[in-house]
């Protein structure tokens, strides 16, 4: 294989951390291991109001990466909107996902678009610079089939899904099925931490539930397990570390994630590495690429009381979760950062 010069650009909202920087970090370390030079391109990413949204994009068509110190980059890696509207003549695109406010989520409580003409014309603007910006690409692959079936959705372009490792996949392990059920995402309304809730008071078992992340929704879901009264039986740990998290999946009795329509979902492959259940609902999008219900997690409504159901279920069974946890393990054993870079970077 010969050692490429590989450029990954992303678009970066400033002291924000997620999945998608952690992806980043991830294939810039795999693509370094396997000898290639490489550098990210992160530019800040301003969305509202929305009407600041094709500045974003007209600084990343701006950029000339085409070479530097005068020698060429032969490949440039795109990940999330618009980071894609950059131009190369080798450009491929690893889809994170498109501005959803604009796609599946426009019409709903979870866009800052309103049905006024100057929105109405970003959002077309939008459409017109992703089918430009990734019509260009010389590949175009998605973090899933989920992420894929969108983009043919909304704009007739075809990908393929190619899942990303999670940054902790060689550290999980499967310990005892404890006492407590896990969320380990961002405290983003998408993410439906106020459903956990709500299911959480209608359970019969009084089993903790213990909430790992940061974001924006945590003061309106301090005041909701305030007013349902669930007490120091919900406790809101924030920012943990790699090995402390990696040892509150160990000990979970059960992983729930059920945001809206997910793109991919970390917190679902890291879940089945620690072969712990997986508790979600019938409309999270790409968690369902993963979770089987009744065989490695439980697949419910998007209702409370059929998550309580669901919850209080593997809640008295510890035997019953640790067969369904040990049934997931296997489907991401194969998930490596060797298949994403033989994917990215072809061999001659």
């Amino acid at each position: 294989m010969t050692a490429k010069r590989i450029l990954i650009c992303t678009a970066q909202v400033p002291f924000v951390r997620g999945g998608a920087e952690y992806l980043v970090e991830g294939l810039h370390d795999a693509l370094r291991e396997r000898g290639h030079t490489v550098d990210v391109v992160a530019l800040p990413y301003q969305w509202s109001p929305p009407e600041r949204i094709p500045e974003s994009a007209l600084a990343w068509r701006m950029l000339d990466i085409t070479q530097f110190n005068g020698q060429p980059v032969d490949r440039v890696i795109c990940t999330k909107f618009p980071s894609y509207m950059v131009r190369h003549p080798r450009k491929v695109v690893w889809l994170v996902h498109q501005h959803r406010q604009a796609y599946d989520w426009y019409g709903t409580p979870l866009s800052d678009f309103t049905n006024i003409p100057a929105h109405r014309q970003v959002r077309d603007e939008i459409f017109r610079m992703d089918r430009r910006g990734l019509g260009e690409c010389v590949a175009r692959y998605t973090i899933s089939r989920n992420v894929s079936a969108r983009l043919k959705r909304f704009n007739t372009i075809e990908s393929t899904a190619l899942y990303p490792p999670s940054r902790y996949a060689t550290q999980m392990r499967a310990g005892p099925y404890g006492d407590y059920i896990l969320s380990a995402s961002r405290l983003d309304r998408a993410k439906r931490l106020d459903l956990l809730l709500d299911a959480a008071a209608r359970m019969r078992s009084p089993m903790p539930v213990l909430l790992v992340g940061t974001g924006p929704d945590r003061e309106r879901l301090e005041g909701i397990a305030a007013k349902l009264e669930l007490g120091e039986r919900v406790r809101f740990l924030g920012f943990v570390s790699d090995a402390e998290l990696v040892d509150l999946y160990a000990g979970a009795r059960v992983v729930y994630y059920a945001p809206v329509d997910e793109d991919y979902g970390f917190a679902t492959v890291e879940a089945f590495g620690a072969a712990r259940p997986v508790v979600t609902t019938q409309d999270a999008g790409g968690v369902l690429e993963f979770v089987e219900d009744g065989v490695n997690g439980l697949i419910c409504a998007p209702e409370a009381a059929a998550l309580a159901r669901a919850l209080d279920a593997l809640a008295a069974d510890p035997a019953l979760a640790e067969r369904m946890g040990r049934a997931g393990r296997p489907l991401v054993d194969g998930i490596t950062w060797e298949k994403v870079v033989d994917a990215l970077i072809p061999k001659p």
